[in-house]
């Protein structure tokens, strides 16, 4: 399978692209709403840049061989934010869509549990070829679909007993 391997730098770049995109878009959001774990800190930095409130829904659907391998989507009871989240319209984000599960699962679904959202976008920084869901936002498009190898996934492989050699520490 093909990697596409991305620095801290080129990552952060595209949240700012993400950004700018939906800036540029003409459309305003009152709240955004994060996938976890991959949209946090895609949703993180735009919270910041946008100095909108976020919400966190966490969804799990690689959980298999190591978390290289896609099952069914489970998506959690309860959106977790420090008060409810304002406004009739979010923006949804995650760092990419892969099969298009959690977009085509996860949008309606935050819909039927939160009936105030009138308007429910979504933005991600990688959009793949095998998609079947198209995100309103997005950076960059895949059509071979590569692994993408963020850079924090080198956590993935790691423990706190390694962080001592790692980080030279005695």
């Amino acid at each position: 399978m093909k990697k596409l391997h991305v620095s801290w730098e080129q990552y952060h770049r595209l949240i700012e692209q993400l950004a700018l995109q939906v800036h540029q878009s003409g459309w305003t959001f009152d709240a955004l709403v994060c996938l976890a774990r991959g949209g946090m800190r895609v949703g993180d930095v735009l919270s910041r840049i946008y100095d909108r409130p976020l919400g966190v829904l966490f969804t799990s659907s690689y959980r298999e061989s190591a978390g290289t391998r896609q099952s069914r989507l489970l998506i959690a009871e309860h959106l977790s934010s420090a008060s409810p989240l304002p406004g009739s319209r979010w923006l949804l984000v995650d760092d990419l869509v892969d099969s298009g599960a959690t977009l085509i699962e996860g949008m309606p679904e935050i819909l039927r549990r939160y009936p105030q959202v009138k308007e429910l976008r979504s933005g991600v920084l990688w959009r793949k070829g095998c998609s079947a869901a198209v995100p309103d936002y997005y950076c960059q498009y895949l059509p071979d679909n590569p692994w993408i190898v963020q850079p924090f996934e080198i956590y993935d492989q790691m423990g706190p007993e390694d962080l001592a050699p790692r980080l030279q520490v005695h």
